[in-house]
């Protein structure tokens, strides 16, 4: 046997079984037979946040400063606001007149109990005046507790006049403007979590095609149709018992939708069932003038419209039949 002769065995024997080949036909070409296929429908979802939280005001006054927008990102804890009222300067500037009267008077009744011990000791003052003198430490000392107590108060109530971000995430909406007059509990920013899915309404007759647990195809943003090579995977997250309009609602999970504003729609292709379809290999059509032709194996050309593509292969709408030999051109 000569070294040729060996090549090709060898390589004879590494080639898979021809009959691994699908459709494959005798002379080579492909051979155009039906194929159960996935049914897909094209669905218009929207983007959704999982959990909207709201920052709202602790204490009732003005907004003195509101540091986000719209669209702003924020962290967990950060400020985005201050509201700020006028009363409490005032209160807590009486507050500390109120502390140095306080603290005058206790000064004043230590004195006095002081006075009132010596004299008792040397025998010149009365245990009753003792008494008395340390009755009016113990209620000046009180009083200046309660003072010092009430400012702190005060001081605890300007702090909280700031607007702390409850989670991270997007702010969506501010609905109050800096100057604005505020109320305890007024909500002053709605924010979004980061954890974003994509929300579907599909007509009442697919419905019955959707489990959650199944996977999708997400389009590319916008409304325009996308090659599924270009689709990012997504999976049913959950489908809602209840159907609205003639509508079963549906959420589907998916990564990397952290920068998708809320409320953008995007095209999300679902399974509606199996359907039959003619299938042939991408490289066996090609295009000359905008036009797609496919090439028979006797070496006639056929003007045909293709549809959408699965893997290396793509359905062919018109121009070919179940049975027919296509060569590649």
């Amino acid at each position: 046997m000569n070294p040729m002769t060996a090549i090709i065995l060898i390589v004879i024997l590494l080639l898979p079984p021809l009959a691994s080949f699908p459709a494959l036909a005798e002379g080579g070409g492909f051979k155009v037979e039906r194929r159960t296929v996935d049914d897909l429908k094209a669905v218009i979802a929207t983007v959704e946040s999982v959990r909207e939280v709201q920052a709202r005001a602790r204490i009732s006054g003005t907004v003195s400063l509101l540091a986000v927008r719209e669209g702003d990102r924020v962290e967990e804890g950060e400020k985005i606001a201050v509201v700020g009222d006028p009363k409490l300067a005032i209160k807590g500037r009486a507050l500390d007149a109120k502390i140095q009267a306080a603290q005058s008077a206790y000064d004043k009744a230590r004195i006095d109990f002081s006075r009132a011990s010596d004299l008792r000791r040397s025998g010149y003052g009365t245990q009753a005046r003792l008494d008395e003198a340390r009755a009016g430490l113990e209620i000046a000392e009180q009083n200046l507790k309660a003072a010092i107590a009430e400012k702190q108060e005060v001081t605890q109530q300007a702090t909280e006049g700031a607007v702390i971000a409850p989670s991270s995430g997007r702010v969506l909406r501010v609905p109050v403007a800096l100057g604005s007059v505020v109320m305890a509990g007024e909500t002053i920013a709605v924010l979004s979590q980061e954890n974003y899915i994509l929300r579907l309404e599909l007509p009442e007759r697919h419905a019955r095609f959707l489990r959650a647990g199944d996977p999708v195809q997400i389009g590319m943003r916008g409304l325009q149709p996308t090659a599924e090579e270009s689709c990012k995977a997504g999976t049913v997250r959950l489908v809602y018992p209840e159907i609205k309009n003639g509508r079963v609602i549906a959420d589907i999970e998916a990564s990397d939708l952290g920068d998708y504003f809320v409320g953008e729609r995007t095209l999300v292709y679902v399974s509606a069932g199996k359907r039959q379809a003619l299938m042939v290999p991408a490289s066996h059509i090609y295009r000359r003038a905008g036009i797609e032709y496919a090439k028979l194996e006797d070496g006639k050309e056929i003007v045909v419209q293709t549809g959408r593509k699965l893997g290396e292969m793509v359905e062919v709408l018109s121009g070919l039949e179940d049975g027919d030999v296509v060569v590649a051109p």
